[in-house]
């Protein structure tokens, strides 16, 4: 089953409820586009406002900016920790922490919250992409910056919040 978009006041609940260090790992994903692999495989002597990372699954390269609140989050983050992870591992600092790890704290606080929606990680991918199609309004750009090779899946992302409010509209009717 496929992860599905989060409106602005889900997404703040969801925060709201994970682990400080998973907040910052969903953060990062908000506010990149990064898959949660690549942002929990962040070192922390790669911390810069921009900086070029090579994706996991694609690999392909991609030009990061995080935004200078961000940026200092993540740096005092980094230095709790011994660690060159940005994220380390609980039982093993020497490895980065799991995406299983975050997917279990992201559905935990999701259905803490009883969301109807199959809610993950990816979830916040697809809430940077609508962000993106609504701020400009160009689907080049958002497949660009997700890193996409076809359009059409760059469309699923862009056009999530419309997929969204069409799906749940059909529940509210028939109820």
């Amino acid at each position: 089953m496929r992860t599905e978009y989060l409106l602005n006041q889900e997404v703040e609940r969801v925060l709201s409820a994970l682990t400080p260090a998973n907040r910052l790992v969903m953060r990062v994903s908000l506010h990149t586009g990064l898959r949660v692999n690549d942002a929990l495989s962040l070192k922390k002597a790669e911390l810069k406002p921009q900086f070029w990372i090579t994706e996991a699954k694609t690999g392909k390269k991609k030009r990061v900016n995080l935004p200078q609140s961000l940026l200092s989050d993540l740096k005092a983050a980094g230095e709790e920790h011994d660690s060159q992870w940005l994220f380390p591992g609980r039982s093993d600092p020497d490895k980065h922490r799991t995406r299983q790890a975050v997917w279990q704290d992201v559905k935990r606080a999701a259905k803490a919250f009883r969301l109807p929606q199959n809610v993950g990680p990816h979830s916040f991918r697809k809430v940077y992409a609508v962000d993106l199609m609504q701020r400009y309004g160009d689907i080049a750009k958002v497949r660009r910056s997700l890193n996409h090779s076809d359009f059409g899946t760059t469309m699923i992302y862009a056009m999530a919040d419309q997929q969204f409010r069409a799906k749940f509209a059909k529940r509210r009717h028939r109820a």
